[in-house]
């Protein structure tokens, strides 16, 4: 089976049958990264650039390991300590390192819809490893990976994204994916948080009241509040916001009920999330960390074999 798309620029653009492939691949990698040997010989000769124009831990790591598990060539570039400082135009510097022969381009960008243009320029397969407040789809497959994984499917799934839905890629990317593969989906935080016709454009629902969405839901992707994405001040301040949409121990108990705690990283510790929360029987949270090693390395499989 081969993928739809030459690229990766999105859930949006992936069908469900994609997507399930892209899970199933991932199943067969997670089984080689428990081997003594780890790396396979998959995309030998294959040369990837990893293009981070913002500033990245988790995605970049995760990415670098999985290019080399595969056995792939890889060129690492850093926007700040480049010419992009200087000034050089996006697609000058892509054409620049084309030019050494480049097959793939992982690519984050704060401008949405940069690996989009990209694609519309230049050969190569472009991985979105997330643009701006757009998508960021490698972290929802990880993340439906997870949900699969630790609860035996997807759809029929309950599933609540809560926190700063506005200005989140991991929730847009989430909407995609969970809706294409039959789950259910409540979005929750302040109202101010939460674009205002997203029920209508999305089809999910939306709750403001945190113990009603937690109450739902079978799993609760919670996300952190971007500060650096916010122009302005909306929400009084973070202790006001934990007190209201917080989840502690306290309130996961008083639901009478267990569910899952997902969270993409990196935590607001005492913020949106209790540290007892975090790291407690509950959250599958370093999970997601583990297996999104092998979820890249099933999108990178793919697209580089996929037969253009």
């Amino acid at each position: 089976m081969k993928l739809s798309t030459k690229h990766l620029l999105g859930i949006k653009h992936l069908t469900p049958e994609d997507i399930q492939l892209i899970l199933s691949t991932a199943e067969q990698f997670k089984e080689v990264l428990q081997r003594p040997v780890k790396k396979v010989p998959s995309l030998r000769d294959v040369t990837i650039v990893n293009l981070f124009y913002e500033n990245s831990t988790r995605t970049r790591m995760s990415f670098e390991l999985a290019e080399r598990r595969l056995s792939a060539d890889t060129l690492n570039f850093a926007a700040s300590s480049s010419s992009a400082a200087k000034g050089e135009t996006l697609l000058d510097t892509v054409n620049n390192i084309l030019s050494m022969k480049v097959d793939m381009v992982v690519m984050r960008h704060s401008a949405s819809g940069a690996p989009h243009f990209l694609a519309k320029h230049i050969p190569a397969a472009i991985v979105n490893a997330g643009d701006g407040i757009n998508e960021h789809p490698t972290q929802a497959l990880l993340d439906a990976f997870s949900m699969k994984e630790k609860l035996g499917r997807l759809e029929g799934l309950k599933v609540a994204i809560i926190g700063d839905i506005m200005h989140s890629r991991v929730a847009l990317s989430n909407m995609y994916l969970l809706q294409k593969m039959g789950a259910e989906v409540t979005v929750a935080g302040p109202p101010t948080l939460i674009p205002k016709y997203i029920s209508e454009a999305l089809g999910v629902r939306v709750e403001y009241n945190l113990k009603k969405a937690l109450q739902w839901c079978d799993v609760a992707n919670v996300l952190r509040i971007q500060l650096e994405r916010q122009n302005q001040p909306l929400f009084s301040s973070l202790r006001e916001y934990s007190l209201a949409y917080g989840i502690n121990r306290r309130l996961l108990d008083s639901l009478g009920k267990d569910i899952v705690i997902m969270h993409p990283g990196p935590i607001n510790r005492g913020v949106e999330l209790d540290s007892d929360v975090a790291d407690g029987g509950s959250s599958i949270i370093l999970n997601q960390v583990e297996n999104g090693v092998a979820v890249r390395m099933a999108v990178l499989y793919l697209l580089a074999n996929r037969e253009n």
